[in-house]
């Protein structure tokens, strides 16, 4: 049998790149890596091209090597995927890149597709601030259209005096005003669509955030609002056209889900799946991207992830703990900065709150 897709090429050499390249070993797949660092985690997983994003020569050589392009965070610029697509299959598309890149864009796509969202406005000066703030009212949050995440690049407003310089505070770049919300918790929602348009979910995720930062996140397999997640999550794919995974963050509220946003590549709050689903998201977004069938995307067992940020706790302790899996990603410790993970697994929920609970005793996270 001739296999027709033998080498992707990621832009981006993060941790969520060596997780794809881990995923796809098995399926005889190899892996070039466009980044602009020196070594960058994934680098152990396959060729390092060293070049910024746009570089015209760095983007030729992925052309001419690889035979599928994806990218893996939404900082990168949707015109080089734009690049890549018109001589390579290249997913998710680069509409979906730029649509998840602008929150104003985003929140926007989703209104159009009838998808609940907390009240904004869009702000471009600090006279939309000061005017937005009268009319939708404090507390309220202000974030930058582009470019934030992990809580950097936004700002809780509660009083009127925060409102006074916040234009110019954040940078004096288009922002975003979001009113808070009454919700209960926050969960994502993970899917990945195939090239044929077939769609497959994982169970949602509940997610517990610490300084604007996932702390844990834990699978809900009879979640009530599943059905309402999977079928937003399948309006905004099938409005983009999307192939690979996406994920999706709500609020849960007294009347349902009120979307917050988009990540069109794999998910933080997805690391679970990596041993608590069939396959993992990182298996089925080479899969989509390369053409090949999906998997099952059902969960195999009481799990949670826990985020290692900052600073590692003793690796032969937590290992010690029954039903635990290590993930380093070979990054250097730095505050706030994301390291590493640590999958639980279990029998039962009650044995899984034991077991995260031991885990979290030892937990040494500097979130800066």
């Amino acid at each position: 049998m001739t296999r027709s897709l033998t080498r992707v090429g990621i832009v981006g050499g993060g941790q969520l790149g060596r997780m794809l390249a881990q995923a796809g070993a098995p399926l005889d797949l190899r892996f070039t890596f466009l980044d602009p660092g020196s070594e960058p985690c994934a680098s152990a997983h396959g060729e390092h091209l060293q070049a910024d994003w746009q570089d015209p020569a760095a983007l030729e050589q992925l052309v001419e090597t690889c035979d599928a392009i994806t990218f893996e965070f939404e900082n990168v610029p949707f015109e080089a995927v734009e690049r890549l697509a018109e001589r390579r299959p290249a997913y998710p598309p680069a509409q979906a890149l730029a649509t998840a890149r602008d929150r104003w864009l985003e929140k926007s796509l989703f209104r159009s597709l009838d998808i609940a969202v907390p009240p904004i406005a869009r702000i471009d000066s600090q006279a939309d601030l000061d005017a937005a703030v009268a009319d939708i009212g404090l507390p309220a949050v202000v974030k930058t259209r582009t470019m934030g995440y992990d809580g950097k690049g936004q700002k809780v407003m509660r009083e009127a005096g925060d409102v006074a310089g916040t234009f110019d505070e954040l940078g004096g770049v288009p922002l975003i005003l979001e009113g808070f919300v009454d919700f209960d918790h926050e969960i994502s929602a993970i899917a990945v669509r195939a090239r044929d348009g077939e769609i497959r979910y994982w169970p949602v995720v509940r997610n517990e955030h610490r300084q604007g930062i996932l702390h844990c996140s834990i699978p809900q397999t009879a979640h009530a609002l599943q059905a309402q997640a999977e079928d937003y999550a399948s309006r905004v794919m099938n409005e983009l056209d999307y192939v690979g995974v996406m994920a999706f963050e709500f609020f849960v509220t007294a009347d349902g889900l009120l979307a917050n946003e988009i990540a069109p590549r794999v998910h933080n709050s997805g690391h679970w799946s990596i041993e608590g689903a069939v396959t993992s998201q990182f298996e089925n977004h080479v899969r989509a991207v390369t053409d090949l069938p999906l998997g099952e995307t059902a969960q195999l067992a009481p799990c949670a992830m826990l985020n290692i940020i900052g600073a590692f706790p003793e690796r032969e302790a937590v290992l010690a703990l029954p039903g635990t899996r290590w993930h380093d990603y070979g990054k250097a410790p730095r505050p706030g900065r994301k390291i590493g993970h640590i999958t639980v697994l279990a029998v039962d929920e009650r044995q899984l709150g034991e077991r995260v609970a031991a885990v979290e005793s030892l937990l040494v996270n500097d979130l800066g």
